[in-house]
């Protein structure tokens, strides 16, 4: 059986074709009794608009697109989820897409988003302005999440990532802890790079007697175990962990754990961005709360804002969101 068509709705309904596409499209011109008629016979039939058809009345797509570096991990589970819950509410469909950390896989995915999309939601540490006036049409709403462009050219969101690394920081040391050792993140990586500079900067001005020591990691699981294998090894040993994101943290907490080193009472440990799991590892852990799904939720707002409103000028703006200290078992006195 073939599906039906609008012309048939049109036959049913007894309406022309054009108040079928008016009914279907926010009932604009029509009765509310023609328009309840029109509604009726598309269920009868079981009639679903053509997308096509309708964005080209529309101009709309009524659908949002998200570039992300991964989507692997609670982090991006979270952001995600934030992103689509503010795209429902203003009924949008929600077109994600990861870049991999790859430049080129980036630009693939962000030309595949063109003329799919109303707006699109980046986070990317490719994002330069060469990149998006390579890759993105001028007039296509963008906001900029945690992107290390944030001129005049386009909205931006970002979170205060080195005033978060300095509240840690200041914590571990309020508590006593001098050997502070920083697990960084991925290369090029904007938040793990201003995490780093707060790091730095708290060290500088609180505790300038205190070494600074770094330790490779890229945001997983994985590098935070392997971090804290090396922190086992290190003479004098750290009294405190900071890494730049709680999966690390937690990975790093599994590997003293394993070795027998209890934390906090040897060694404290602190993350960022507190993922729903870092309440519930033992000892729970400290970190640095961002409400990741706000967040995504919050880039959605200003996406919407410049879809809804084309003609307002919106370029420039740039909303900063702020990180709180989120004190768990993980850190204390050192024992």
């Amino acid at each position: 059986m073939s599906a039906a068509t609008i012309k048939d709705v049109a036959r049913l309904a007894e309406v022309s074709v054009a108040s079928v596409s008016r009914a279907m499209n926010g009932g604009h011109g029509v009765t509310a009794e023609t328009s309840q008629r029109i509604h009726a016979a598309a269920a009868r039939l079981h009639y679903i608009p053509h997308a096509a058809a309708r964005m080209l009345i529309t101009r709309r797509t009524h659908t949002v697109g998200a570039l992300l570096p991964d989507l692997y991990g609670e982090f991006f589970s979270e952001l995600i989820r934030g992103i689509d819950l503010a795209a429902r509410a203003r009924g949008l469909h929600l077109l994600v897409s990861s870049s991999h950390d790859d430049a080129d896989a980036a630009a693939v995915a962000l030309r595949a988003m063109q003329g799919r999309v109303d707006g699109l939601l980046l986070m990317s540490p490719h994002a330069d302005e060469a990149f998006l006036r390579q890759n993105l049409p001028n007039n296509l709403p963008t906001v900029l999440v945690n992107t290390r462009l944030a001129g005049d050219d386009y909205c931006a969101l970002s979170v205060d990532n080195d005033g978060g690394a300095r509240l840690m920081v200041a914590h571990l040391l309020a508590l006593g802890h001098q050997r502070i050792v920083f697990i960084q993140g991925p290369p090029g990586n904007r938040d793990a790079a201003e995490r780093e500079l707060g790091y730095r900067e708290a060290l500088a001005s609180h505790s300038p007697d205190s070494p600074v020591s770094m330790l490779r990691g890229d945001f997983t699981e994985e590098s935070g175990y392997r971090a804290g294998q090396q922190v086992l090894a290190m003479r004098p040993r750290p009294d405190a962990v900071f890494a730049a994101n709680d999966m690390m943290a937690i990975g790093c907490m599994a590997a003293l754990r394993e070795a027998g080193i209890e934390v906090p009472g040897e060694i404290a440990i602190g993350g960022f961005d507190d993922v729903p799991m870092a309440r519930y590892v033992t000892p729970a852990l400290t970190t640095i709360q961002v409400h990741i799904a706000e967040l995504g939720g919050q880039a959605m707002e200003l996406l919407g804002e410049q879809i809804d409103n084309p003609d307002r000028a919106m370029a420039g703006t740039h909303r900063r969101v702020t990180a709180k200290l989120v004190a768990r078992a993980s850190s204390a006195t050192p024992g």
